[in-house]
């Protein structure tokens, strides 16, 4: 079976969406052993290579898209040996930016993978149109404040207009602060389900400096975690939280909204696969 493509995007810097490919990408390879690909497609400010360990790779997407090298030359080996990263580069242009042409290159690698996810441009633009038509499901992050939620929304219209299903929606750096926007609120005006609720936490920023992904740095904080539960949903399997303040906090209070979403996305994605 081929892979299944999940652009993960948003149009406003900063709100964590290559992290979130890079954790997303070691989870589903270390965790759930996946093959697993990710892709630089933030062609203009690539970043995806920095935060997996890969500093200046020989071949990359530009060499790919501009037809200097096939797609297989551009891969690269993570610390997993089913994880592997498609990088871009600062130092290389496209001649033509063909938002169409992404996913011809994607297509050709798919059947050698379980999921391929897609680290897209900040920016309403081609690069953004391109990880769009790419891709077989989107995921859009946010962060729980008016400005990104306003852009995120926007994200979100685009991609409606071009068809590309969305699968839910990150909600990043929360700090449980009355001043940030709720879950529900955000679910609401985005109309798009909550998939995951990340804490705002510094060993992130911690792990970046040591170019490895939080989920491998510090596998049982809170962000670890949600990282993984949301990657079970998306590949239809079941994820048991190991620790046990967890499981006893499940015994005495009512499941979150993005809980009930994730079982509810788990099972679509198992009946697809009966299908």
């Amino acid at each position: 079976m081929a892979a299944t493509v999940f652009g993960i995007i948003a149009i406003k810097g900063g709100v964590g969406k290559t992290t979130a490919v890079a954790n997303l990408g070691a989870v589903l390879a270390n965790d759930f052993n996946k093959r697993v690909a990710v892709v630089d497609a933030n062609f203009s400010a690539p970043n995806l290579g920095l935060h997996l360990g890969l500093v200046s790779p020989k071949n990359t997407l530009h060499d790919v898209l501009n037809n200097k090298v096939h797609m297989f030359q551009a891969i690269y080996s993570h610390y997993y040996d089913n994880l592997h990263v498609i990088p871009a580069s600062w130092g290389k242009k496209l001649t033509k930016i063909d938002p169409g042409k992404l996913r011809s290159k994607i297509q050709s690698i798919k059947k050698f993978y379980d999921v391929i996810l897609i680290d897209s441009s900040p920016v309403l633009n081609e690069e953004l149109l391109s990880a769009m038509i790419a891709s077989d499901e989107l995921i859009t992050i946010t962060t729980p404040d008016y400005p990104t939620l306003n852009a995120t929304i926007y994200a979100i219209r685009e991609a409606r207009r071009k068809r590309t299903p969305i699968t839910g929606l990150i909600i990043n750096r929360v700090r449980n602060k009355k001043f940030e926007l709720s879950l529900d609120d955000i679910e609401e005006v985005a109309e798009v389900p909550v998939l995951a609720v990340l804490p705002d936490d510094t060993t992130v920023l911690e792990s970046l400096s040591q170019t490895t992904p939080t989920t491998m740095y510090t596998p049982f904080t809170e962000v670890s975690m949600e990282y993984r539960k949301l990657a079970a949903c998306l590949i239809g399997e079941d994820f048991n939280d190991p620790r046990i303040s967890h499981n006893l906090k499940k015994l005495f209070i009512k499941p979150q909204k993005h809980y009930i979403n994730r079982e509810v996305k788990k099972g679509e994605v198992r009946l697809k696969k009966l299908e």
